[in-house]
């Protein structure tokens, strides 16, 4: 299995031949053709078993039978949830990375690939406005950033004389991402949720909310959403800043899906405040055009993260004696990691970054566009204005099951992969554009079908 053999030979030139020819779909089709699991048993016939079988069988049975069942995130009429749009140049270096099996534990083992993701993380860490100093890892996406950094954040505040033995919370918006629900459960702490009538957390409301609550001594954190997942709305990132600095807060700011907008010019003063932030997440596998798994963890202070997660045993020894190593296992709750972060320095040493500004301001463009069309329909109401690249709707007079309806003849068309979503209870229709190569024909042809 190790060796290079007549069965390997013909396995290279097949998968190549196959990613290849994947690389160069252009438009990449939806597909999602949904089977049940004795279905796909049925038709993968035995696979895998005891025996060995012909690679080419092997990789036919994913290119017919797999491989429809995907709904393809990277196509532009994936529209639905976070679309990805890896650009090629990424693509094809994510499997260089895989091929050369890179444990991105340590400069011991991997200085090389763990310099080149520092390179990237810089890159972010100043568009943000960070110090200097700051830093961080990659990661697997914007839930395993956010537990990273709010653990951070509870162990420094339980360091705080008198938060002790407390159970410590953290002020939320009501917008905020699933993820950080699940994060608080798991670490164990509280939520103090704020709840705004156009659903922005803003520095009034978050102050208004601690002073009502009476309890500022059991709070470690203020979250706040740079560009929400349903709604893409960016907090008053600014006024947050101010009130967690204020009480003496950990300051963190979840950008995993909005955080990209950093690199367009249009949006950019939107952020304002973010170069305050504690702790930053950013999913470039989302809006930086990376593959999946990608996942920027950034800390204004990365020794009091190394302080909370660095992993200690004998066998660990040898890749702490160089106090200068950095190490992306002492940043976050990992330790064995792929250098996720690769891909993404490739592109953008082959395209620059000024092309991501661009493609990310097109989405944006896209938006406001769909927007402008949805307003001119009498059939359809826009809920709000989009601060990026998400809009809600609504079509006048559905229920619930109409929406569904809706959605599944889309998909089942090839038009589009576009989940109906929910607002202030409401079943609405939502865009999420990413894609720079959606088109506004694509959007009319969708709307054209509620009518």
């Amino acid at each position: 299995m190790h060796s290079v053999d007549p069965t390997t030979e013909q396995m290279i030139r097949s998968v190549l031949a196959y990613a290849e020819n994947r690389l160069r779909l252009d438009p990449v089709p939806l597909d999602g053709c949904r089977r049940d699991p004795a279905e796909f048993d049925a038709l993968l016939n035995g696979l895998p078993g005891e025996e060995p079988h012909d690679p080419d069988q092997v990789l036919g049975a994913y290119a017919s039978v797999l491989a429809p069942g995907v709904i393809s995130a990277d196509s532009p009429r994936f529209l639905g949830f976070i679309p990805a749009a890896p650009t090629k140049a990424a693509l094809l270096f994510d499997m260089l990375v895989s091929c050369a099996s890179i444990q991105g534990i340590s400069w011991l083992e991997a200085s090389g690939a763990i310099h080149a993701e520092n390179l990237v993380l810089r890159l972010i860490a100043d568009r943000a406005g960070l110090p200097g100093p700051a830093g961080g890892c990659f990661v697997s996406g914007g839930s395993a950033a956010n537990l990273s950094a709010l653990m951070v954040a509870r162990e420094v505040a339980k360091r705080r004389a008198g938060a002790q033995g407390r159970r410590l919370r953290a002020v939320v918006s009501a917008d905020a991402h699933s993820s950080i629900a699940n994060t608080l459960r798991i670490l164990e702490m509280g939520a103090l949720t704020v709840t705004t009538s156009d659903h922005r957390l803003t520095g009034p409301a978050l102050r208004a909310a601690i002073e009502a609550d009476g309890d500022p001594s059991s709070l470690a954190t203020v979250v706040a959403t740079a560009g929400t997942t349903n709604a893409g709305i960016i907090d008053d990132l600014a006024g947050a800043a101010e009130v967690a600095r204020d009480y003496g807060l950990w300051f963190h700011v979840d950008g995993a899906y909005g955080g990209a907008g950093l690199f367009a010019p249009s949006v950019r003063r939107a952020y304002d405040g973010i170069e305050h932030a504690d702790s930053f997440v950013l999913d470039p596998h989302k809006w930086l055009f990376a593959p999946f798994d990608c996942a920027a963890l950034l800390y204004r202070d990365p020794a009091l993260a190394r302080s909370v997660h660095r992993q200690e045993a004998s066998y660990l020894d040898v890749i702490h004696e160089e106090p200068a190593d950095w190490n992306p296992t002492d940043y976050a709750y990992h330790l064995t990691r792929r250098a996720r972060g690769l891909p993404l320095w490739f592109s953008l040493s082959v395209h620059g970054a000024k092309a991501y500004g661009e493609a990310i301001e097109t989405a944006i463009r896209l938006a406001s566009e769909a927007a402008a069309e949805i307003a001119g329909r009498s059939y359809l109401e826009l809920i709000r204005e989009p601060d990026l690249g998400i809009v809600l709707f609504r079509r006048r007079g559905w229920t619930a099951p109409q929406y569904a309806g809706w959605a599944d003849r889309l998909l089942a068309d090839q038009v589009a992969f576009l989940p109906p979503s929910a607002w202030e209870g409401e079943t609405v229709a939502r865009f999420a554009f990413l894609h720079p190569h959606t088109s506004m024909d694509l959007v009319r042809q969708i709307l054209d079908r509620m009518e």
